[in-house]
């Protein structure tokens, strides 16, 4: 069923995707790196249509860029929704911007019917959300609610060496206003954030009734970017095994013992994912060689803190013991984390009441990766997460999604923000 704010928003949205693709195409894919030109590009181009809306425009020190709908009681904090605005390297085009684009759908409506909120409407577009830079997520939320530190901005671009804060500075930005602590914003005047997002997994879209979904929470993560498993180099045709110290073999008996135990807890009842992405052996590795290197990456996620701790602490115990069985070391670097959110309770009720306003029908379901919603709600503030159907998953350049999809989750949002209760949530 296509309403009128569907079919309005229907060209303004894809026309929005499109120019936002083109502006950031690579060879492969889309790229638009937090704290980048191109970056910037991308919130200079949102903000000549939030000025073309009449919308009251803002930039905090962090740069993130605030577009509000004035609502007619302006002493109440306001309902803020939005996204990030990077990208991964090589992405896709829709992580992100998907919830920019849905919250300026709904200020783009309200102008267009001469609707006034009865709070201010805030279009929030964030810089630098993705961790595939320089190992470190939502920095663009955290910067500007105080939380980011010395040794984040001390973190080195994957391929220039560039430190955060020079690429923060580069850019225009005091990096050292955004590690003091306190907010650069005065949070006391959101009354709460609603994120639109791809679901970026195959859920959603296979169903042909449930193209949007309610998130009940957002998966936490431990990661390590650089395990170092140390063995020792030899001569493979001269070295029996019995004398061998093969860090390739070692890796993959930890490997295999984790993917098993990884079967045993989600048995158990663990919400639980775990992955290896990366793996590489020595630049000394040749087909005559025993393999002294190998060097791999970590993640683990789960919406349980316990299961987070628990599993990682299970890894290192199990590179112990295959340490001590093959007579080789793994060398943990520093542990990179990210606190799991319960999505707000009421907040999540109101989206899904909103949703049957709309007469769509929607899915409850988690969310594996994780956003700048966890910022704002592990800070209290009431904050959730409407989910859109996407295809080819996320993360890569073949990421898509149908704008008829996209659409149906944008209304979810405008009724949520339409019906907003006056007195707010708890």
């Amino acid at each position: 069923m296509s309403t009128d704010f569907q079919r309005e928003g229907l060209e303004f949205a894809q026309k929005c995707f499109d120019d936002v693709r083109a502006m950031s195409l690579d060879s492969q894919g889309v790229s638009r790196q937090g704290y980048s030109e191109v970056e910037t590009q991308v919130l200079e181009y949102f903000r000549k249509i939030g000025e073309e809306l009449s919308l009251e425009i803002s930039e905090d020190k962090a740069g993130n860029v605030w577009m509000t709908v004035p609502g007619k009681n302006r002493d109440l904090p306001a309902l803020v929704s939005g996204s990030h605005a990077d990208s991964v390297p090589q992405g896709g085009n829709f992580d992100g911007l998907a919830g920019i684009v849905a919250a300026l759908c709904v200020a783009r409506w309200m102008r267009k019917t001469n609707y006034q909120p009865e709070r201010d409407f805030t279009v929030l577009m964030m810089r630098m959300e993705e961790s595939s830079w320089f190992g470190k997520c939502y920095v663009g939320s955290l910067g500007m609610t105080g939380q980011l530190t010395d040794k984040d901005l001390a973190l080195k671009h994957r391929t220039s060496g560039k430190t955060l804060a020079e690429t923060i500075k580069a850019c225009g930005f005091d990096p050292d206003a955004l590690t003091t602590g306190k907010p650069v914003v005065d949070l006391s005047k959101m009354a709460a954030f609603i994120e639109l997002h791809i679901e970026q997994g195959p859920t959603l879209d296979s169903s042909d009734t449930l193209r949007a979904g309610i998130v009940t929470g957002i998966r936490g993560n431990v990661r390590h970017k650089n395990i170092r498993c140390v063995g020792q180099t030899a001569h493979s045709g001269a070295v029996d095994k019995q004398f061998r110290h093969d860090a390739v073999l070692a890796f993959a008996e930890l490997a295999y013992r984790m993917d098993c135990l990884w079967d045993e807890w989600l048995k158990a009842g663990h919400d639980l994912v775990f992955t290896i992405g990366v793996v590489h052996t020595a630049a000394t590795s040749a087909i005559a060689v025993v393999p002294g290197e190998v060097t791999f990456c970590v993640d683990i996620r789960s919406l349980s803190q316990e299961t987070l701790d628990g599993f990682h602490a299970v890894l290192v115990k199990e590179a112990e013991e295959v340490a001590k069985k093959r007579g080789i070391k793994f060398e943990f670097d520093g542990l990179i984390s990210s606190k799991p959110l319960a999505i707000h309770q009421a907040l999540r009720e109101h989206l899904s009441k909103a949703a049957a306003e709309a007469g769509l029908k929607t899915k409850e379901l988690p969310s594996g990766a994780g956003h700048d919603t966890v910022t704002f709600g592990g800070l209290g503030i009431p904050a959730a997460m409407i989910f859109v159907a996407n295809q080819n998953g996320s993360h890569n350049p073949h990421e898509a999604m149908k704008t008829e999809d996209f659409m149906q989750g944008s209304e979810v949002l405008w009724h949520a923000v339409k019906d907003f209760p006056h007195e707010g949530f708890k």
